[in-house]
């Protein structure tokens, strides 16, 4: 009798073995998404070439193209995923595409109206820099930081977002935990502290006042100018003021993380482990590990899926990987495995020339609005190229 029940398991498991496809090992998911991510956005320069001071944002409902000026908050990220795409494939078409557009932002360097200064430049004339040393691209950075220090209210502690209406007076967006890279990077380059000490008096600014208790992160914290106090906390672009919007707790995860590597201060590393756990353990975090535009979307399941979101999430969670022990090591890389695996698959990466020649579809940029849901977004593509040359810079070539 045991030996039949023995036959018959060893049976089932080779049946099982027979019909299971084995996995695509991740150093071929990285090959050929980098080569899909090249592909789309060469074909996107060329099409954008001849379209002067312009730069790729998004598709419209009908499949169109829309384009920005460099005022664009976005403007940065195109020529950035151009960067990193020539960083892997040393492919100088990419080269002088990626040249080409970082170009057109120039300007912006100048630009004190906008807190997006870090995304607009360090991003593209950042990577730029990095990746081939250009040494005139540093006074574009160090402008960009002067700029970027006028909107810093000492008296609030915070770099201010937007303009004040008559809702906010000085509102400060999660998203701006993303600028303060490039004001760390002039300091050590400058010698000048001052930047980052705003950077770092931003962030704290930010770990007390924009968190929860779960560490959800509010959209918008408004402050009251002359007192430092708060005025309102509430969303922009989430559900509710008191939902967790899944883009606003992918910028705190990953400028946490950021500021960590640039400071080595563990507090910053513990906010941004404390962020992870809220997003990984959430009961609304779908098995495919791609959020829902956000947390508390009353119609999940069915509610629309954010693919910039898991790709600035993705790229964050590999870097923490880097800084802490296990379990939480591979806790991280898994979550980044299956995302990235995701994202590459067809759901989510557009065939050849379709999708506005932009890599990824399903972005979800500002519902509430009715403004680029469902579609391509670039700083989607570009936190998703960022993540894949992550994955094989520090885990397969580790």
């Amino acid at each position: 009798m045991k030996k039949h029940y023995l036959i018959g398991l060893f049976l089932v498991f080779i049946i099982v073995c027979a019909f299971t496809k084995p996995e695509t090992p991740m150093s071929v998911v990285i090959d050929n998404a980098l080569k899909q991510a090249e592909m789309q956005s060469l074909l996107l320069a060329k099409e954008m070439e001849t379209v002067p001071d312009s730069l790729p944002r998004t598709i419209d409902k009908n499949g169109k193209l829309i384009m920005s000026g460099s005022k664009w908050w976005c403007s940065g990220f195109f020529p950035g995923t151009l960067w990193y795409l020539y960083e892997n494939s040393s492919n100088k078409e990419l080269k002088r595409y990626a040249s080409l557009f970082t170009n057109r932002i120039n300007k912006e360097q100048y630009n004190k109206g906008t807190h997006d200064l870090g995304f607009m430049l360090y991003c593209s004339y950042g990577n730029a820099l990095r990746i081939t040393g250009i040494d005139s691209c540093k006074s574009v950075l160090i402008n960009g930081s002067k700029s970027l220090s006028t909107r810093f209210n000492p008296t609030i502690g915070s770099i201010q977002s937007w303009g004040s209406n008559q809702k906010w007076r000085f509102p400060v967006i999660i998203d701006n935990m993303m600028n303060l890279e490039m004001l760390i990077w002039a300091s050590k380059e400058t010698g000048d502290n001052r930047f980052k000490e705003i950077a770092e008096t931003h962030a704290n600014t930010c770990i007390a006042n924009h968190f929860r208790k779960d560490y959800s992160t509010f959209h918008v914290v408004s402050y009251i100018p002359e007192t430092g106090a708060v005025q309102v906390k509430c969303t922009a672009q989430g559900y509710s003021d008191e939902s967790a919007w899944a883009r606003g707790q992918a910028w705190g995860l990953y400028g946490y993380g950021m500021m960590y590597r640039e400071t080595g201060n563990k507090r910053y590393l513990d906010q941004a482990n404390h962020i992870a756990d809220f997003i990984l353990n959430h009961p609304n975090l779908p098995k495919d590990k791609i959020p829902y535009w956000d947390f508390n979307a009353p119609d999940i399941p069915n509610a629309l899926r954010d693919a910039s979101a898991a790709s600035i999430i993705a790229s964050s969670l590999i870097e923490l990987s880097q800084f802490v022990d296990e379990p939480r090591k591979s806790q991280y890389i898994a979550v980044a495995e299956k995302q990235l695996r995701t994202l590459a698959s067809p759901e989510y990466t557009a065939k050849k020339g379709s999708n506005g020649c932009f890599i990824l579809k399903h972005g979800v940029g500002h519902l509430p609005g009715d403004s680029e849901v469902d579609v391509p977004l670039t700083y989607g593509d570009y936190y998703y190229v960022e993540a894949l040359m992550r994955y094989k810079k520090m885990i397969l070539n580790k």
